[in-house]
């Protein structure tokens, strides 16, 4: 049974940072793409971060520069690192693990910016 955990989220002013942590149980973690997704009320999910098992990385553009995604291989854990945060970072933000022969989900953590 594969577990996400996500943690980390909470309520912060504009300007202020987070970090999320995501903790997968089991053995996929190693030779699973990572990625943080969220959505907003309303909205559909989107792509916030991916990492690849060898470490490279992708972001959405509205993020970049702001957001940095890890991942502690022998912690089995990602992070994202958040920061100058602003509105419209508000979200429920969901880690996923997924190769070509599986995919997982969290049950996501609530980030709330606002004054």
């Amino acid at each position: 049974q594969v577990q996400l955990v996500e943690s980390g989220g909470g309520l912060v002013q504009p300007g202020g940072s987070l970090r999320l942590s995501c903790a997968a149980s089991g053995s996929i973690f190693r030779v699973s793409v990572m990625g943080w997704y969220r959505q907003a009320p309303g909205k559909e999910r989107e792509l916030v971060a991916t990492i690849a098992s060898g470490g490279s990385t992708n972001y959405a553009d509205s993020v970049k520069g702001r957001f940095t995604i890890s991942r502690d291989n022998a912690k089995n854990t990602m992070y994202l690192q958040m920061s100058s945060l602003k509105p419209e970072d508000t979200a429920v933000y969901y880690c996923k693990a997924e190769s070509i022969f599986f995919s997982y989900w969290g049950q996501g953590t609530q980030v709330t910016v606002s004054s």
